[in-house]
Formats: C-alpha cells, sequence, structure tokens
C-alpha cells in the first residue's frame, strides 16, 4: 500500500517548552532542507490547554486532514494524541505525557521557560481541570477509533528521568512504539531516531 504523502505538518512543544527546543529546532530544519514544499507550523503554545487546543485547531482549519500529520513532544505529545484523535490524522509521539493532569498538578504557580527564563507564566489549577478534560475526551475517541500502525508512531524512551515509559507505551498502544533501551526525556539521541520518524511522516518534498 502506498504511503500517504504528509503535505502539512505541526509541531507541539511541551510544558515549559518552546518552539526553540532541540527536537523542534531539528524537525524545522529537516523540513526546511529537504521538505520546503511542505507546510510547516510550530507555535508557541500559551499555557492554557483549553487556548493551546483552541488555538490549534483554529490554525489547522483549513489544512487537508488526509494529508496532515502532528508532531508532539510531552505535554505536546498528549496534545498531538487529542488533536490526531479530532482529526482524524497522523501523529508522532516523543515520550508524551500520558496522565498530565495527575502529572502537573504539583507545578500550579508562577512557571519560567527552559528556553527563555526571563519570560514567566502563571499555571492555574483550572489548567488541571482542563487537561482532565482532554484526558476524558482521549479515552472516549480512542475507545471508538484505536491508534493503528499507519497513523501513529511513536518514540518512548525507557531512560525517561521524567516520565514512566510503561505509561507512555500503554498510551500508546495500537500505533508502531520505538522503545529505546536507555536515552532520556529529552530524547538526547534524536538524531539517531529522526530518520524512522520522518519515513513515518513521508513528508512531501
Amino acid at each position: 500500500m502506498a504511503l500517504m504523502t504528509t503535505t502539512h505538518l505541526l509541531y507541539l512543544h511541551g510544558f515549559r517548552s518552546s518552539p526553540q527546543s532541540m527536537k523542534a529546532q531539528k524537525v524545522a530544519a529537516r523540513v526546511a532542507a529537504q521538505h520546503p514544499g511542505a507546510v510547516w507550523w510550530c507555535p508557541q503554545l500559551p499555557p492554557s490547554p483549553a487556548q493551546a487546543m483552541a488555538m490549534v485547531m483554529q490554525g489547522t482549519a483549513h489544512w487537508p486532514r488526509s494529508a496532515m500529520a502532528v508532531v508532539g513532544s510531552s505535554l505536546g505529545g498528549f496534545y498531538a494524541r487529542w488533536l490526531a484523535l479530532q482529526n482524524g490524522c497522523r501523529a508522532v509521539l516523543l515520550n508524551p505525557a500520558a496522565h498530565p493532569a495527575r502529572d502537573l498538578g504539583r507545578y500550579i504557580g508562577e512557571q519560567t521557560h527552559w528556553h527563555n527564563p526571563q519570560q514567566n507564566f502563571f499555571f492555574q489549577p483550572d489548567y488541571v481541570d482542563e487537561l482532565r478534560t482532554l484526558e476524558h475526551d482521549i479515552a472516549r475517541l480512542a475507545a471508538q477509533q484505536p491508534a493503528k500502525p499507519a497513523q501513529q508512531f511513536a518514540i518512548v524512551a525507557q531512560g525517561d528521568e521524567v516520565l514512566d515509559w510503561r505509561e507512555m507505551q500503554a498510551f500508546c498502544a495500537g500505533g508502531v512504539v520505538r522503545l529505546l533501551p536507555g536515552s532520556d526525556h529529552a530524547i538526547s539521541d534524536f538524531d539517531d531516531h529522526i530518520d524512522a520518524m520522518f519515513n513515518f511522516l513521508h513528508l512531501a518534498d
């Protein structure tokens, strides 16, 4: 079966991260160098999960669902799973947060961005409720539309120091999971796996 070509690619960064993250920058550079015909968007996401998803839904409203894909890292991987279920598009999940409502509850309060510590934001209690709503959406939609190998590709590091790889593996069930015996949350050896990711995406030239 011929691979569907991706013409529009969205990248969603993680909690406290930005389009300046290592993986986002590497993906952006490769798209620019090898796939200049593809539409690329990597927005700075607002701290509110509801606002973040409303923004990406609006920004991709006119994208062709069968020819778009989303890549997400950590919290962005959770968002990518939600977006893929909403749109029926392909998704790449990089060490995705499986239970962000549980895990991010302890971060309520003033936070700084990893790549610009001078920039602060306040993570509000309501945001945990918004994450819980998205988790319920994922559970409901995933029961109706289980992930398939042609639609979902994940990279999960057993050496992740932030998230439990077993929970991530379960979150990615049904799709292709590239399970790394070591590595870390940032996937510092991303260069070793980017080819596999792009092979799955099959981006337009």
